[in-house]
Parts: structure tokens; sequence; C-alpha cells
């Protein structure tokens, strides 16, 4: 596991580059120590955050509601926490 990928008790903090307004959501690979992800939502009114909350949930196979955005709300680059100790992030790095 990367850098980007913190054991915490309840589950995972992830080290995570945002590219939002791209053509596609999608993740991207790594990005110096963060994970990269291609966000198509603007940066507006929380839209890319819910878009990127989405994404990680649906990759790692969690509910939606085991993942946020905790730190970075306004930035490209943000901690997003995954509730679910079970859940593999190396599978997020692992995707083109």
């Amino acid at each position: 596991m990367g850098p980007w990928a913190k054991r915490v008790a309840d589950g995972w903090l992830l080290s995570v580059h945002v590219q939002p307004g791209a053509k596609a959501t999608q993740l991207a690979g790594l990005h110096g120590e963060d994970l990269k992800v291609r966000i198509a939502a603007p940066p507006v009114d929380g839209r890319a955050n819910a878009a990127l909350e989405e994404l990680v949930a649906g990759a790692l196979g969690v509910p939606r509601r085991c993942v946020r955005v905790v730190k970075g709300a306004t930035s490209r680059r943000k901690t997003v926490h995954v509730a679910a100790p079970g859940a593999n992030p190396a599978l997020l790095a692992q995707r083109p």
C-alpha cells in the first residue's frame, strides 16, 4: 500500500488529488504520493466532492454513506475517510 492510504481504527484515510471538470469520472493512478481521480462534475456546490465519494464507494464496494471528504473540501488535494475496515484501497491504485 502506498503513502496515500493510511489505516485508522474505523477504516482508511486516503490522500486524493482531484481533477474536477474532466471529460469522464475515473480513477487515474497515482499523482506523487496521492491517488489521482478525474471528476466530470464541476467544483460547484459540492458536486465534485459528491462524485468523488460515489466513485470511491463504488470502486471499493462499500455503501456511499461510508465515504466522506473530511479535509480539503474546496481544494484539489483532499483527505477521504472510508469507514469500512474491510475495504481494500489497493484496488483504487490498480485501476487505470
